[in-house]
């Protein structure tokens, strides 16, 4: 079973910085690119960045420039790095696969919260 635990979310002045980090157990981290998705207050969760197992990224317009996702395929465990962050960036971030195709899997964590307001 596939488990996802993220965490460094937290509150954040407009301009600033947060990185948060994904710990992913089971056999899919060096099977599928890996993904941080975000899901604003009433919206539907949204792709934000994703990492190919050979590090490999690809950005949604949005967050390019200011977000790096990468990788440590020793610790299972894949980053995103947030600066010049905008209130429009408050959400509900998570991890996931994101396999061609067939996007993420079914399983999801509990995710973490970042919100940026002065």
């Amino acid at each position: 079973q596939v488990q996802f635990v993220e965490s460094g979310g937290g509150l954040a002045q407009p301009g600033g910085s947060l990185r948060l980090s994904c710990v992913v157990s089971g056999s899919i981290f060096n099977i599928y690119p890996m993904a941080w998705y975000r899901q604003r207050l009433g919206d539907q969760r949204e792709l934000v960045a994703t990492i190919t197992d050979s590090g490999r990224t690809k950005y949604v317009d949005a967050v390019k420039a200011r977000f790096t996702i990468s990788r440590d395929n020793s610790k299972n465990t894949v980053y995103l790095e947030m600066n010049d962050l905008r209130p429009g960036d408050t959400a509900v971030y998570y991890c996931n696969a994101n396999r061609p195709q067939w996007g993420p899997l079914d399983d999801w964590g509990q995710g973490t919260q970042v919100t940026v307001d002065s």
